[in-house]
């Protein structure tokens, strides 16, 4: 909010605001029939374009399951060549000890560590008292 600060550009923002204003009076007085056909035009064309930009922004879920069938495939061979030995070979030779150890231990995941809270699974709730 840093154009607030400066009282210029308030003062031209409100200028413009209320001269928007008065116009929209102007012409909604002088031909409301005419106005409401206006507005009526500028919100169809608004929705056209918004659902014809939606169309074809958003993809289809087939595509969407696709894609996440193939990240899922990705991921399985990439873990099936580690578990091979030829990626150990690999990073051996392109990095250092300390860089895969490093890079070991980023990966692994802290367990989670939930409890069981112990409730009144038994009792029933007597809704009349209520």
């Amino acid at each position: 909010m840093a154009f607030l600060k400066n009282r210029t550009s308030v003062f031209v923002v409100g200028g413009l605001i209320i001269l928007a204003l008065l116009g929209i009076y102007g012409s909604f007085t002088a031909n409301p029939a005419g106005f409401i056909q206006r507005i009526a035009v500028i919100a169809l064309i608004g929705l056209i374009i918004y659902f014809v930009v939606r169309k074809f922004s958003n993809s289809s879920p087939q595509k969407r399951e696709q894609r996440a069938f193939l990240k899922a495939a990705k991921q399985s061979k990439k873990r099936l060549q580690q578990k091979g030995g030829d990626a150990s070979v690999k990073g051996s030779a392109h990095g250092t000890l300390t860089s895969l150890k490093k890079s070991s231990k980023t990966k692994k995941k802290s367990p989670a560590h939930l409890t069981v809270i112990d409730g009144k699974k038994n009792k029933k709730k007597n809704r009349a008292s209520f």
